[in-house]
Order: structure tokens, then sequence, then C-alpha cells
């Protein structure tokens, strides 16, 4: 028995298109014949909309801090303008939780840490 364990790949892989069976409805189905008024064109696949982010904006400003209860970085979106925040990641909501957890964290670590410790 050999002392090689890895899987070797055999040949070269190969996609194999997945092809929806055709449904009773489909293959009973009676062909029509539309006036071009009334019929749907298929878009062209050339003006496919893009999945870009908004056009550029001189209003907002993005800006990323640390909270240092929280300890974790926030992603925030800003108006220039109000210099309100559009957008945070995390919310407020969750850098608040995150910051009684870590309190309570260090609390019990402290209260470990002074039990273990002995002064002779």
């Amino acid at each position: 028995m050999g002392t090689d364990f890895s899987i070797k790949p055999v040949g070269t892989p190969i996609a194999t298109p997945a092809v929806p069976p055709a449904t009773s409805a489909a293959v009973d189905a009676v062909a029509t014949q539309l006036p071009p008024s009334q019929s749907v064109t298929a878009a062209d696949v050339s003006a496919r909309i893009r999945n870009q982010p908004q056009a550029p904006n001189d209003t907002l400003s993005h800006q990323v801090i640390v909270d240092r209860d929280a300890a974790s970085m926030v992603y925030q979106v800003v108006d220039n303008r109000t210099s309100l925040v559009v957008k945070q990641f995390p919310d407020e909501a969750m850098l608040r939780r995150r910051a009684y957890f870590r309190t309570l964290d260090m609390l019990k670590a402290e209260r470990e840490q002074s039990a273990t410790d002995r002064r002779a």
C-alpha cells in the first residue's frame, strides 16, 4: 500500500450544459403568429445593464473610522452638504451591542486576573 493519499484529477474537466426537460405544456403548445404591434422582441444583449455604483457624486463622501469602544471599523457614507451620515455599516445598534459585550468581557477578564493574583 502506498503512502500517497492525495487525490489526483484524471483527464480534463468538461463542462456539461444542463438542459431542462421540456414540460408537457411546452410540447403541446400551439405556435402563434402575432402582428408586429403585439409581439415582443428580445432585448439587445449588448445593451445590458451594468452593475456599477451610481455616477460620481460630489455630494457624498466615503469614510472609514475606528470605533474604539466597539473595537471595530465603521464604514460611512456622508453627505458633504449637511455632514450627516447617509449609510453606515455596522449600524449604531450593532456598535453599541459590541461595546457592551466587550466591556463585559473586559470586566470578566479583570475579575479572573485579580482572583488568580496572589501576593505574599
